[in-house]
């Protein structure tokens, strides 16, 4: 089957019921987007899906309908993007196991809702898990990423 991820058309030879995690990860070699929980709970395998996030352990091959971004294709220039650059100045990450798919559900937040209020952030990263417990670096990341975006 045939596949757009970041942006390439990607030829992939595996079973339409493969979910699209491991394809990324085993066929692709793309190894940003992590595994957690295997059952669309934890959020660390979140990729965006015609800019929708979705958790890839749950979406198979023959469910893919649109354009895969991985955080791997969030900038395909070499540069961050404004969420990553967020992350990395607001000091998100401890383990950095869930990152990735914290900072894909982050840019589609913003995507969708440029200012967003804590409510609209808490609502819309819910459904991404970290055991580190890094929630209000998050949340500071995700407004200063708003002021980046906006050109502020």
């Amino acid at each position: 089957m045939t596949l757009k991820i970041n942006g390439k058309t990607i030829e992939i030879d595996a079973e339409p019921e493969m979910p699209l995690l491991w394809a990324l990860r085993d066929i692709v070699g793309l190894k940003g987007t992590k595994f957690g929980c295997g059952i669309a709970a934890c959020g660390a395998c979140t990729v965006l899906i015609d800019g929708e996030p979705q958790r890839a352990c749950a979406v198979t091959l023959g469910d893919v309908e649109g354009e895969v971004t991985t955080i791997e294709g969030l900038s395909p220039d070499g540069t961050l993007h404004a969420v990553q650059e967020a992350w990395i100045e607001q000091q998100v990450a401890q383990c950095g196991y869930c990152q990735s798919g914290q900072i894909m559900s982050a840019v589609a937040l913003l995507a969708e809702t440029p200012d967003p209020s804590d409510e609209e952030i808490d609502e819309a990263m819910q459904g991404n898990l970290c055991r580190c417990g890094t929630y209000p670096r998050i949340r500071a990341a995700i407004r200063l990423a708003s002021r980046k975006l906006a050109g502020a």
